[in-house]
């Protein structure tokens, strides 16, 4: 019997971004699972307004809702949260709510989990529009031109169309066939969780600084894992002011945050990864740069 899934997603001050996110987890746009196998739980971290209740009602499938009220700055707490009330055989957490999925993204992650008894299944991570969001505010990008640009490629009806109007995320800038420094959505079984002890939640910056690279770092690095990345997948960010994307907080901050917790510094796992998944057209000049990136790294190694 195939394994059931639990999807956490942490959401703060997010009445525009929220709805999307949660339109790219419903049953009828995810491809590969049925609605039966999975179920949403939202977590608000304590936004100012609590979660619009239409937005929870329309979802079409299963979906719990919960807040943290009063919440600490950063998501940890609510992340762990989530994952404590997962009632999947696998849970998946997506730390930034403002992040749409990719149609395969629930049902591949449960194909790849099921390769190995201690898998981390994870994709890679990108922004919508031309630019890093980082970048957004010099380059002109802004919430009005992201909302004209996903209405014209009408992504709710072909999720793939959001892989032409988005750009490699930072951490995901090395591309498919090199390491990633984060993950945006990641799988693991409960047991694996527990294991970790979910998010460490003395990162308590605001937006959790790199709360999220830490676990993706300490899930990669338990004994006898084995790291399965989905390719011709992906979540992409909605940009929304976010702690590190609108640069309230340096990535130099970030990391000596982290390295005074770890007394080390941030370097991305270097796990050999299977690949799982699919490359539709819109994937294609993806998967290409990708594989030129890795193959100029390689020389430049050399």
């Amino acid at each position: 019997m195939a394994e059931t899934l639990t999807v956490v997603v942490v959401a703060y001050d997010m009445a525009r971004e929220l709805p999307r996110t949660l339109r790219s987890l419903a049953p009828d746009y995810q491809r590969g699972i049925d609605a039966a196998d999975y179920e949403v739980v939202v977590v608000d971290n304590g936004s100012p307004s609590p979660v619009d209740p239409a937005a929870i009602d329309a979802f079409p499938g299963r979906l719990r809702y919960m807040r943290v009220d009063p919440a600490p700055p950063s998501p940890a707490r609510a992340a762990n949260m989530g994952i404590a009330a997962a009632t999947g055989d696998l849970v998946g957490l997506v730390v930034d709510g403002a992040r749409l999925a990719s149609p395969g993204l629930l049902g591949l992650a449960r194909l790849g989990a099921s390769l190995h008894p201690r898998a981390v299944v994870t994709t890679h991570g990108w922004h919508i529009g031309p630019v890093r969001h980082m970048d957004a505010a010099d380059a002109g990008y802004d919430q009005a031109t992201e909302d004209a640009l996903l209405a014209s490629v009408d992504w709710a009806a072909d999720g793939y169309r959001l892989f032409d109007i988005a750009t490699m995320a930072g951490s995901s800038g090395r591309g498919w066939f090199a390491p990633m420094g984060e993950s945006s959505a990641l799988f693991m079984r409960k047991a694996l969780w527990h294991e970790l002890g979910g998010l460490d939640e003395s990162f308590s910056m605001p937006g959790g600084g790199l709360v999220n690279h830490d676990l993706f770092a300490r899930a990669c690095s338990a004994p006898g894992v084995q790291l399965v990345v989905l390719l011709g997948e992906g979540t992409f960010h909605q940009i929304h002011g976010g702690a590190a994307t609108s640069r309230r907080f340096t990535w130099d901050e970030m990391h000596a945050d982290y390295e005074a917790k770890r007394k080390s510094k941030y370097r991305p796992p270097r796990n050999e990864p299977l690949y799982v998944g699919r490359v539709p057209p819109s994937v294609l000049p993806h998967i290409g740069a990708s594989a030129q990136r890795a193959l100029d790294l390689r020389a430049k190694l050399s």
